[in-house]
C-alpha cells in the first residue's frame, strides 16, 4: 500500500508489475499516515487536511465498470492536519494524532456509532501538535509523540495523561514498543 504527496493511495501485489487497485486518485490532500488493522482486513489513511478515511482491502476493481473503491468511513479527526491514526484492539476504536485549534490534538474514536457522537475522548496535550502514535494493548497505554519533542504516555482505561516527558529538542517522528511492552524508543526529526 502507497501514499503520496498527491494525495493518491494504491495497492500493489507481488508477482504483479502493475497495481491491482487505486484506492485514491492524485489531487487530494497529502497523505500523512497509512495503517492496515490486525487482521489487515482494513486500512486507514490520514491525511494532511485532517480527514481520516477507512477502507476494506479485499475490495478488488470491476473490470466492466472501472469502479474506484469507496472508503466505507470519512471524518474530519482534527481541523488543521491529521499526522497518524492507530487501531485500539479492534478496528472500530481509533486513536488520532495531529493539529486542532482547540488542542485536543489526541483524540479517541468509535466508528460504530454515528459521526456526530463518534468522539469518546480528546486529550489536551501536545499545544504545538501530535505528531506520532504507538499503542501499547496490554497495558492499554497510548504513546505519543508532539512537535516540541515531548512524549505523551497515556493511559487508556482511565482516560488520562500518565507521564509527560521531554525526550527530544526536534519533533517526535516514531515511536517503537517492544513487544513484551517493557520499553518504547522514540525518534526525532534531528
Amino acid at each position: 500500500l502507497t501514499g503520496a504527496q498527491d494525495g493518491s493511495v494504491r495497492m500493489f501485489e507481488w508477482g504483479h508489475a502493475q497495481q491491482i487497485t487505486c484506492f485514491r486518485s492524485g489531487g487530494n490532500s497529502r497523505v500523512t499516515r497509512m495503517r492496515f488493522n490486525y487482521q489487515g482486513n482494513k486500512f486507514g489513511v490520514v491525511d494532511a487536511d485532517g480527514y481520516i478515511s477507512l477502507y476494506q482491502t479485499n475490495w478488488k476493481c470491476c473490470p466492466l465498470t472501472g469502479n474506484s473503491p469507496k472508503p466505507y468511513l470519512t471524518w474530519q479527526c482534527h481541523n488543521k492536519t491529521a499526522n497518524d491514526f492507530v487501531f485500539i484492539s479492534s478496528s472500530s476504536l481509533i486513536a488520532t494524532a495531529g493539529l486542532s485549534s482547540d488542542n485536543r490534538n489526541i483524540c479517541l474514536w468509535d466508528t460504530l456509532v454515528s459521526s456526530t457522537n463518534s468522539l469518546v475522548h480528546a486529550f489536551v496535550c501536545h499545544d504545538t501538535g501530535a505528531t506520532v502514535l504507538a499503542y501499547a494493548p496490554k497495558h492499554q497505554l497510548l504513546i505519543s509523540g508532539g512537535r516540541k519533542g515531548f512524549t505523551c504516555i497515556i493511559d487508556l482505561r482511565q482516560k488520562q495523561q500518565q507521564q509527560l516527558l521531554q525526550s527530544h529538542d526536534s519533533p517526535v517522528k516514531a515511536i517503537a514498543v517492544d513487544p513484551t511492552e517493557e520499553y518504547f524508543v522514540t525518534g526525532s526529526a534531528e
